[in-house]
């Protein structure tokens, strides 16, 4: 069977997401690209390995195998846009720079892209119900984590440069307040980067769609500048010295994240 996901089940009422970490694609998507979209460039290149410390802390993790060109896994499957202004959808047609995705005629089609809900998407999906109801039936309470990357600068989507630390929680809906108010506490703390709460980006359809705190599940999102980390160009390269700092930004957050207990 082919794998669209791998899953890590973990000791603690944490759990990671990362739906944009995936490279595969399938023969029709690869067929299909332009030039310019061979590298993957709008991946959230390395985001496994930037959280490699996860498993130690506890947490269940879940990340894709399949590329976003493929299928958008923080998109509803009802494709209604998030976002105000430019964006991109369920299935992508253009690069984060506006730049058609597919060759003329050469998109997938209505049912190469209907397989791919039910062979990539839901799968995704169930797997993340299921790992964020067993943590509440477990725990009393579960907290999920949704771990994204993006360049820090792309004009067609947003002005200037990014913050390094974006967390989102979809304008407070999406989490606890004072959950929300601690995350911010540790990025304040983090002198060498700048950061912001619900700003460009205030979280996709996974946060949204699960973080429902009223049901005792809290969601935050991170969309992390890539400068962080790695090499925002071709050949997308990590950079062990800039990731060690963020990765003890990002630990620290997650440390902050477990250690929160909701109120009696």
């Amino acid at each position: 069977m082919d794998k669209v996901l791998s899953f890590h089940q973990g000791r603690l009422p944490l759990l990671i997401s990362m739906p944009h970490a995936g490279l595969k694609l399938t023969p029709a998507v690869d067929e299909g690209l332009v030039d310019a979209a061979r590298s993957l460039p709008d991946t959230d290149w390395h985001i496994p390995r930037l959280y490699d410390f996860a498993w130690e802390l506890g947490a269940s993790v879940v990340a894709a195998e399949y590329s976003r060109f493929v299928i958008d896994l923080n998109r509803p499957e009802d494709d209604q846009p998030l976002y105000v202004g430019a964006t991109t959808g369920l299935y992508p047609a253009t690069l984060f720079d506006g730049e058609p995705l597919f060759k003329e005629g050469k998109a997938p089609s209505a049912a190469e892209r209907a397989s791919y809900l039910e062979r990539i998407w839901r799968p995704y999906h169930d797997t993340l119900r299921e790992e964020l109801l067993r943590l509440r039936d477990q725990f009393g309470y579960a907290l999920l984590w949704d771990a994204h990357s993006i360049r820090s600068q792309i004009p067609h989507l947003f002005e200037g440069k990014l913050p390094d630390f974006n967390l989102g929680t979809f304008n407070g809906a999406s989490c606890d307040a004072r959950l929300a108010e601690q995350l911010q506490g540790v990025c304040a703390e983090a002198v060498d980067f700048s950061h912001v709460l619900n700003g460009r980006f205030k979280g996709g359809y996974i946060t949204r769609h699960y973080g429902q705190p009223c049901d005792g599940i809290h969601a935050v999102q991170l969309e992390l500048a890539q400068s962080t980390y790695m090499q925002e160009c071709e050949p997308f390269a990590y950079c062990e010295q800039l990731a060690h700092q963020t990765q003890g930004v990002l630990r620290k957050l997650l440390e902050t994240m477990l250690a929160w207990k909701p109120a009696a």
